[in-house]
């Protein structure tokens, strides 16, 4: 680690502030960034820190769905009786993050901030087309990551709470990297109540995305196999120690077939 300004936010106009004055980094579980500055990926000069600022914190259901505040932790989502009741699907998600020791201590701003392409959150983000609201403005999911490790983001802009539509059904399937619990690739796949379907893609490549092939084919037929009939492209796709892009490219399938049956 190397010498860092801490300085601990009262409020968010203070957080924005401070990272308009520093061009640091708004620190809000940890559980990414620290890891990124320890191996020198990330060197920001000012840490600004969202745990005291507690309007960021909590869970709002309605009718419509779901709201859910920036520095609410993966385990109060999983364990929440209200998200369970109302998106069962993102309950299920938020439990299957990591270990313990992250989901107690992860938020769902942080990681949809840093967007690490194989994180679980950006899936049900854009899955279930929800609107992110910052200190700024309300950015729509599939405006809102742009790229490896990339959001729309401006640098003193804050996440403060995530929306999620209500969908007919919907269901996150992910193939786990046994070490760090990232998806090697992640499925989720909503039915939204007018009957289109998304399907959002984590962990195959630098960033979430949508698969066009397989909304079209589950939107003609809501099936495990239809879904696994889907033959998906390897173009761009990442590969590594753990998995080939052509490998990638046949779980994504598989996973979708599993993430609509689960539905």
């Amino acid at each position: 680690m190397y010498a860092f300004e801490w300085h601990r936010a009262t409020s968010i106009a203070d957080a924005s502030a401070a990272l308009a004055r520093s061009g640091g980094r708004a620190l809000a579980g940890g559980q990414s960034l620290i890891a990124a500055m320890r191996l020198r990926l990330a060197q920001p000069g000012t840490l600004v820190d969202l745990a005291g600022i507690a309007e960021l914190r909590g869970i709002r259901t309605s009718t419509d769905g779901l709201t859910i505040g920036a520095m609410t932790r993966h385990a109060d989502v999983a364990a929440s009786a209200d998200v369970k009741r109302t998106i069962p699907a993102v309950a299920a998600l938020a439990d299957g993050i990591g270990d313990a020791q992250i989901r107690n201590m992860g938020t769902i701003g942080g990681s949809i901030a840093t967007n690490d392409p194989a994180a679980d959150w950006p899936a049900a983000v854009l899955g279930l087309a929800a609107t992110v609201t910052t200190n700024k403005r309300t950015i729509p999911a599939d405006a809102f990551f742009t790229g490896l490790y990339e959001t729309a983001l401006a640098g003193d802009e804050i996440i403060t709470e995530v929306a999620f539509r209500k969908p007919g059904r919907a269901a996150y399937v992910k193939f786990p990297n046994p070490a760090s619990r990232f998806a090697l690739v992640g499925v989720f796949v909503a039915q939204l109540g007018d009957g289109s379907v998304r399907v959002a893609v984590s962990g195959a490549g630098p960033c979430v995305f949508r698969s066009a092939p397989l909304e079209a084919a589950l939107s003609k037929s809501f099936t495990q196999d239809a879904a696994r009939q889907v033959k998906i492209a390897s173009d761009g796709l990442n590969g590594d120690l753990h998995g080939s892009p052509e490998y990638r490219a046949h779980l994504v399938a598989v996973l979708a077939g599993r993430a609509v049956a689960a539905a």
